[in-house]
Formats: C-alpha cells, structure tokens, sequence
C-alpha cells in the first residue's frame, strides 16, 4: 500500500510538500516565537521621544545609504570602531538600520563619543572637521522645528513608553536637537570596552617630549595641530568645542601636567570614566593613535607648549 503512493505523481508530490511545510514550520516559525530569540540588552531602553524624532530624521535623509550601524566580529573592526555588535542591542529598532555600504565610517560606536556641540558643527559644516568630506551639509535642520503630535504618533505606534512631559518638551525643539540626541544614543547599550584586549591603552614611555624646542617639529605641530585639533579647540588653543589649552588646566583640575600625560590623552582619547593622573576624564575626545605616528603627537604638543609659553 505505502508503494502506491509512488505510483501517484501528484499525491506524491502534495504529500511532499505538506512534510516539508510542517518540518520548516517546527524548525523554525516556533523557534522564532521563543523569548530566547528575541535577545535585549540590560542597558538598552526604549527611544525617547526626541530621540526617536532623530532616528526618523537619519532614516529621512537617508543617512544608513553612507553609514552602517553595525561592526563585525572581526579583529580589525573591532580596533577600529570598538565593541563588535550584539543581537540584542537593537531590541527597539524598527526597522534596523544596519546599512551594507560605508561610505561613510560605522557609526555602531558613535554614541557619547563627541560632545554635542561637535555633532552639531559636524551637520553644519562636515569638511570644517574632514576636507575631504563628501557629506552634505545639514544645517537646515536648525530651521525645521519637531511637531510633537507627529512625534507622539510614532511612538504610539512602536508602543514606546513616554510622558506628556516628554512630549511637551519637543515645543521648541528642532529637527537639529533630535538627530544630535538620536547619534548620542546609538550603541550606549553596549558597555564600551576599546576593542577589549585588542587596544589596550598606551603609556607614553619619555616624562619629557624628545622633540621640544625642536623648530621643525614645533613647525610641523602647528600643521598637525590646525588639521586635528584646532576645531575644537581653537586657532589659538583657546577652547570652544573642547577645553581651553593655555588656562592652566588639564582634564577640568587647576593645575598643568607633564608631556607624558598629553601624549597619552592624544593618543588614547578620553573615554568617559578613565583616569589620567589622578584625574577622571567626561569624554568627549576621539583617540588619535591610529592617525598620527608617535612622532607627529609629540610634535603637536610642542605646539601646544608654544601657545602656552613654554
């Protein structure tokens, strides 16, 4: 009787299909009902309402077309833009944006890793951070005030938790303040670990800079200086993004230190959190260690002796 059925190209066939369904269906529709497959970050939380109006912002101007939101497991993405990726940091995220080209660099990382005020020049102005820099200018999103009915809409429909406080706080709030708040966000899930093992931090092995009262470092560290530094903290080393460079402070303590302690904050960055000194850094600075040679930093910091008259 069972051989009959071979004798049947169509029941065949159905019968066929119906075995495949169901093996498919148990494989894998139930297993994607399971809780285990649906992974969230203790430290992720839903959007804001002003963070959401940004990432409706990103998606709008299409900004995941240049920039992914994801960093492989891979050894040198992970030195290069940190913590690889994990499912269930994009818990909240509908729909992801992964993005496929990087045109741009990978902003998986971005969050809190600038102040603001960077974020904002940066929109406004993209090549007074990187001349060479093919992302249009947003500074219009000044102009262009949030709706907060809108707004409040979107987060109903993600069934996002918010309050009429929050949503009466957009009154006022620009399409500018939302995209800067959304790219504060991105990836703060995930505890920040420098690429873990794979970047530790460096020490700078001098107490003094081998290259001080050389000319032609000092010279070449005001090039250097105007390329990487000077739009933060101006011309001058006066501060404006970031701190002033000649007030006599280091790392918001009275009180200069060594050329050591320079090279390390250049090269290493200031990630929120880590110490240098004795003193604890807010963040804020990116970590140049990987753009400029050992010899370039110690030449800008003879600069940065000079404009402080030293």
């Amino acid at each position: 009787m069972a051989s009959d059925i071979y004798r049947k190209p169509i029941m065949f066939a159905l019968v066929s299909a119906v075995v495949i369904l169901v093996g498919t269906f148990v494989t894998m529709f139930i297993p994607m009902m399971t809780p285990q497959m649906h992974p969230r970050l203790e430290n992720l939380m839903p959007y804001t309402p002003l963070q959401l109006a940004g990432r409706d912002i990103y998606q709008r101007e299409g900004c995941n077309n240049c920039h992914t939101q994801t960093v492989r497991p891979l050894r040198t993405e992970v030195m290069r833009y940190g913590e690889y990726s994990k499912a269930g940091e994009f818990a909240y995220d509908y729909p992801f944006l992964w993005g496929s080209k990087r045109t741009g660099p990978d902003l998986a990382r971005i969050g809190k890793k600038y102040p603001d005020a960077w974020h904002e020049r940066h929109f406004e102005n993209p090549r007074e951070f990187y001349p060479e820099s093919n992302m249009p200018s947003y500074g219009w999103l000044k102009m262009h005030a949030l709706d907060p009915a809108s707004v409040r809409s979107h987060m109903d429909a993600l069934a996002f938790p918010y309050t009429q406080d929050e949503i009466s706080a957009l009154q006022g709030r620009t399409e500018m303040d939302a995209i800067v708040a959304y790219m504060q966000v991105v990836g703060t899930a995930v505890t920040k670990k420098a690429g873990g093992d794979v970047k530790p931090r460096v020490s700078a092995p001098e107490v003094r800079n081998p290259l001080a009262g050389d000319p032609a470092a000092t010279a070449a560290g005001k090039e250097l200086y105007g390329e990487n530094c000077s739009v933060c903290h101006g011309a001058s080393g006066e501060g404006d993004i970031g701190p002033s460079l000649v007030d006599g402070m280091f790392l918001y303590v009275e009180g200069d230190l060594e050329d050591e302690d320079y090279f390390e904050m250049i090269y290493n960055g200031s990630e929120e959190g880590n110490v240098e000194a004795g003193r604890v850094m807010q963040g804020g600075m990116p970590a140049f260690g990987e753009e400029l040679s050992k010899d370039e930093i110690w030449s800008i910091i003879a600069f940065i002796r000079t404009l402080q008259g030293k």
